[in-house]
């Protein structure tokens, strides 16, 4: 067996984010794109984004060995994303596109109004199963995978090459992880039918990580635009209630994944998970197989995760404060909780804390800080948290452990 000497490899998206940031009184959202006027911005923040950076280093950050893998141009952005990735963690999985341009997103996020992002693809666009490095992968315990709806060859042909990303990947020993973007409908990605590549793809992801609205797009698309035709512009997790959360983990669990997770926003984090059985075929293992330090990652004690549901709400962000990146922090949190062998419930209290972390700061990871004061945030119960109501049953409030824990029925895959 290879020595795994790589916690976790971080591929896919990634570009450079520029940032402005706007004076503290909120401008109408017609002001902002009033033709001809000008509106005066204080400093702006340069950094990079994507999934590969907004979870990749904060899991560097949180002492994960992290590599990154994705692609770039060869322009002067690129030169950047790659000398700005590289201060964080090792990029021995970054190629370049020789002349293709980088990937870039103007964030624009006035005070009071929700991000506004002007987004070139670039590079992202040519990255296929070819620039999946198996021998790093090999190597690693995890592979996280993020944004494919952004990239055109992951979603391009019914997404076949984004399932041979994954069973490479799989194929290699890797416990595998994937993360979702919500793509503009009219495009390429919003018209392709999810539903039929998911039920492909749950058969070689182990960890499943979009957010509730990302889920139920791709999952049942008629009840997303039911939904958000109640919601009238608003945002629509408010109306997901427990039992959608449920019922999307439960099916793509039925498809094979271990572990469900959905980004809820300002209300928290859900995790619904598989039987035991399930977990004993993460990454390398063989069923039977009692977990070791240095294999391919799951949890040391199957039974204690498995069949399993969640939902912590989240922390009562500062004032002032970003959530760029927030939800991909919060997968960082809980991946790097995963690899050490927490519990399912100190995963999910370090993703909140972690999604906690990013919002004190303009960019998505300036903000994240190290493994012991994420465990501190984690554990801090004075922190406020934002509270919401569930149906009671079939779910209660852990007061202790500060979540809501539903009333679980086991899923047959």
């Amino acid at each position: 067996m290879p020595q795994r000497d790589i916690d976790a490899i971080v591929a896919g998206h990634v570009c450079l984010d520029i940032i402005p940031r706007f004076p503290g009184a909120k401008v109408p959202l017609e002001e902002v794109f009033k033709p001809g006027r000008l509106i005066n911005v204080k400093e702006a923040t340069l950094s990079t984004g994507g999934a590969v950076s907004n979870t990749g280093i904060p899991l560097a950050k949180l002492g994960v060995k992290t590599t990154l893998m994705a692609r770039i141009g060869s322009d002067e952005f690129g030169q950047l994303t790659r000398a700005r990735l590289a201060r964080s963690a090792s990029v021995e999985g970054i190629v370049e596109s020789p002349g293709a341009h980088s990937s870039y997103t103007l964030v624009i996020a006035p005070p009071g109004i929700d991000r506004i992002f002007f987004h070139s693809p670039g590079a992202n666009d040519a990255f296929g199963p070819e620039d999946v490095n198996a021998t790093l992968c090999a190597r690693a315990r995890l592979f996280h995978f993020g944004y494919p709806p952004l990239m055109r060859r992951m979603h391009a042909d019914g997404g076949r090459e984004l399932v041979e990303v994954f069973r490479k990947a799989k194929g290699a020993g890797a416990t595998t992880s994937l993360d979702m973007a919500l793509p503009d409908p009219s495009s390429e990605a919003g018209r392709l039918d999810w539903r039929p590549l998911l039920k492909r793809l749950m058969l070689h992801v182990d960890i499943f990580q979009p957010s509730a609205e990302e889920a139920l797009y791709m999952a049942d698309r008629d009840a997303y635009r039911r939904l958000k035709a109640k919601a009238g512009g608003g945002d629509i997790v408010e109306l997901m209630n427990g039992e959608e959360h449920s019922a999307l983990a439960a099916q793509f669990i039925q498809w094979g994944a271990a572990i469900v997770t959905l980004k809820s926003g300002h209300r928290g984090f859900y995790a619904r998970t598989a039987a035991q059985e399930r977990f004993e075929k993460m990454g390398a293992a063989r069923p039977g197989d009692p977990a070791r330090p240095g294999d391919s990652a799951r949890p040391g004690e199957a039974d204690a995760w498995a069949n399993r549901e969640i939902w912590a709400p989240a922390l009562r962000p500062p004032e002032g404060g970003s959530a760029t990146g927030a939800g991909d922090c919060s997968l960082a949190g809980f991946l790097a909780a995963f690899l050490r062998g927490e519990t399912l419930e100190g995963a999910v209290a370090c993703a909140i804390a972690v999604a906690w972390q990013n919002l004190h700061a303009l960019d998505a990871v300036s903000g994240v800080r190290d493994w012991p004061e994420t465990q501190r945030i984690a554990t801090d119960r004075s922190l406020p948290q934002i509270p919401f109501t569930l149906p009671s049953p079939p779910w209660r409030f852990d007061y202790e452990q500060r979540l809501w824990r539903g009333s679980y029925a086991p899923i047959a895959a």
